[in-house]
């Protein structure tokens, strides 16, 4: 099949090359513009351009995709099947009606739950049991159009946000690889139950802020859903540090406020939930690298007593 791929971050590469190792042309990769990054704000190509460069196919990168401004190299490459993959912009009705087989999108969630722009990171936090990808027509709606096909797996508590998006990258490539190759011309997907649907709201500042004031399950599930990037934070003797990882502590009846931390050993730096305690393991203290709990206390960063805030 003769497909346009449209997508921007390293979650999509898996995908553009599954598509080619199955024997489909890809006509054209187009992503997002460069931007400027770093202290030194150097303009860095996405990812997806530098793998398709190197996989030699043609790179376009539009500033903007309204009032048509996309559609005569749309007509010129022409394709049967436009992917797309964590492309980052909403695609005009000119786009999404050009191709014969449609446009379809790889979302990183189980839908018609966590449509929108951090799914992973949102099922993750929210302390969901399962998580998947799903394959869809797409419309103009945000994630609403009929699903064509969708894989899951049990989302382990040991596992952060990259172990998700590393594994849905994977398998959801493989996913929408298979599903294309069974694709026809007019084929029907299973519409979503929007009565059903949730929305995963971008991750912002106040996201990042620890409460100490919950439940030991709550807390551990934000670190993880938010590692290791961006990273949750609380303060501690007036220095922001930022949780990398922490472990359920088996359950104690230790009376204090939340946030005080109660041991210190070999297990990391013990604090005090709501209900409950974690022990923090590994973390990044301000204007440092990430290091152990154990060598975070070895420089004197924390004892007995101190207590974290938000």
């Amino acid at each position: 099949m003769k497909i346009v791929f449209m997508g921007t971050p390293d979650f999509a590469i898996p995908t553009l090359e599954a598509l080619i190792e199955r024997g489909h042309t890809v006509a054209g990769v187009v992503t997002q513009p460069d931007k400027p990054q770093g202290r030194h704000m150097t303009l860095t190509p996405p990812p997806v351009k530098k793998r398709a460069l190197e996989l030699g196919l043609q790179v376009y990168q539009p500033e903007t995709l309204k009032n048509e401004a996309f559609k005569e190299t749309l007509e010129e490459l022409a394709p049967e099947l436009i992917v797309v993959v964590a492309y980052g912009k909403i695609l005009p009705e000119y786009i999404l009606n050009y191709p014969k087989y449609g446009c379809i999108n790889l979302h990183g969630s189980i839908l018609p739950k966590y449509r929108g722009a951090a799914p992973m990171q949102r099922a993750i936090i929210e302390g969901q049991e399962e998580i998947g990808a799903t394959v869809m027509y797409m419309e103009k709606g945000l994630d609403t159009g009929d699903m064509l096909s969708v894989m899951k797996f049990k989302l382990e508590d040991s596992m952060n946000f990259e172990d998700v998006h590393d594994k849905l990258s994977i398998e959801g490539a493989a996913l929408l690889a298979d599903t294309v190759e069974k694709m026809t011309v007019g084929q029907k997907g299973i519409p979503q139950c929007d009565e059903e649907s949730t929305y995963a709201a971008k991750i912002d500042k106040s996201d990042l802020v620890l409460s100490f004031d919950v439940d030991a399950r709550t807390l551990h599930n934000r670190v993880r859903g938010l590692s290791p990037i961006p990273l949750s934070y609380g303060m501690l003797n007036g220095r922001k540090i930022k949780f990398k990882k922490t472990v359920i502590a088996e359950e104690t009846s230790v009376n204090g406020e939340c946030g005080l931390i109660t041991e210190i050993s070999s297990k990391g730096i013990k604090i005090l939930c709501a209900k409950g305690s974690v022990y923090l393991t590994e973390l990044v203290p301000e204007g440092k690298k990430p290091m152990s709990a154990e060598a975070f206390v070895n420089g004197r960063g924390a004892s007995v007593g101190d207590k974290f805030y938000n």
